[in-house]
């Protein structure tokens, strides 16, 4: 039997990591992975999440399961956490999920539970798991133009174009803050469009939320999804604690749902967290819950995050200073109006190859690159890579 099994394309990530850990040059920068990393090229844990295990360590008393949808005062937590006041809580059903990825997967299994032949609209470009489980799961996937090669911001005439054509039952994939892997986002104009868009066509928009926190700020970052789900009667929203907790191997997310009909929503995501792998993990969904429950705890993790946001900000615009005074120009000036881990340059793959070959500098085909991957020191190498290069 297991003959007949087919041979999957390898991820284009983890060749990139193989590749650069193979790579013997010491000015080689790693540009590639999607996590955050400090100025040593450390990922650290943060303070408050370090005093909440301590303290879990010294107060927990069991392991035991916990109900199929997670602790109920995480899901509380994390609603205030991204909804805040936008919407009464009767009317948020929600599922804690093995990571973001998990709640992505979940909202799409929800999606086609309630209509077999449900269409999901996808910017293009999107995170490519969105399409790699589309696909697995047989939804049909119609994509939406997004990004601008020549800009390098959204195209956004493009987009309500192509979201003009969405109808009732129709899902509409949307980035809430932080786009990946572009870095280029709504401004809050543009998403009083789209909002005002989704009201005409009657579709059922679907937030993918995972890096609140990074962008602008915990509240700037949210404020679009509040705006959203406080104007149409139905939403679903993953979240993910994977970035702005730095928990990632703890696989932290969880699935929330708005609309009329709480009961229902609520028992089908427990029914699909069943199916797929009945009681989703508690240890990082526990000390996250601690954290925004605790006075204190919660104010330390509010400023290193803080901290994590604005040592980005400080790169973008060190890494858009030096492009601009080696080209003379203000083309780059993009990379510090994104937001958030990543930006895309917008470049051919043959430059990206010849990047990585030529300079040690290792990002995606698509010329995705992390800029948390960056510190001061190695900023200017870049800058005079992507100028060389002739990017």
């Amino acid at each position: 039997m297991l003959e007949n099994l087919k041979q999957q394309p390898p991820d284009g990530i983890l060749q990139i990591m193989q590749m650069f850990r193979e790579d013997p040059r010491d000015t080689k920068i790693d540009l590639g992975v999607g996590v955050y990393k400090d100025a040593t090229g450390n990922t650290p844990v943060m303070r408050a999440i370090k005093a909440a295990e301590h303290k879990l360590w010294e107060e927990q008393t069991t392991k035991t399961y916990v109900g199929l949808a997670g602790d109920a005062a995480f899901g509380e937590a994390m609603i205030g956490l991204v909804l805040g006041d936008a919407v009464d809580t009767s009317s948020v059903a929600a599922a804690a999920t093995p990571g973001g990825t998990g709640a992505v997967r979940q909202a799409f299994e929800l999606a086609r539970a309630a209509k077999p032949d449900v269409r999901v609209f996808v910017s293009n470009p999107t995170w490519p798991n969105h399409v790699s489980m589309l696909n697995y799961l047989g939804i049909e996937m119609v994509t939406y133009r997004y990004f601008d090669d020549e800009t390098r911001g959204v195209d956004f005439d493009g987009m309500m174009t192509d979201l003009a054509a969405a109808q009732p039952g129709d899902v509409i994939l949307l980035h809430g803050c932080c786009h990946n892997p572009t870095g280029a986002n709504l401004n809050a104009a543009q998403w009083d469009e789209v909002i005002a868009l989704l009201g005409k066509t009657g579709a059922t928009p679907m937030i993918d939320i995972a890096y609140q926190g990074f962008g602008d700020g915990l509240e700037a970052d949210a404020a679009a999804t509040r705006k959203l789900v406080a104007a149409v009667p139905e939403t679903l929203i993953a979240a993910s604690c994977s970035k702005n907790f730095g928990i990632y191997r703890e696989r932290t997310g969880i699935l929330m749902v708005t609309g009329a009909n709480k009961g229902l929503n609520q028992s089908t995501l427990a029914f699909l967290n069943r199916q797929n792998f009945s009681f989703p993990p508690d240890h990082g969904a526990r000390l996250v819950t601690m954290i925004l429950n605790d006075s204190t705890l919660r104010s330390d993790w509010e400023a290193e995050l803080d901290e994590v946001r604005t040592s980005m900000l400080g790169l973008r615009e060190q890494l858009a200073s030096e492009l601009q005074r080696l080209s003379g120009s203000d083309r780059f000036g993009f990379l510090a109006q994104h937001r958030g881990m990543f930006s895309r340059l917008g470049t051919t793959p043959e430059l990206v190859q010849k990047l990585r070959d030529d300079f040690g500098i290792y990002m995606t085909n698509d010329s995705r690159m992390n800029i948390a991957g960056l510190n001061t020191e190695t900023v200017p190498s870049l800058a005079k890579a992507i100028i060389s290069a002739g990017v």
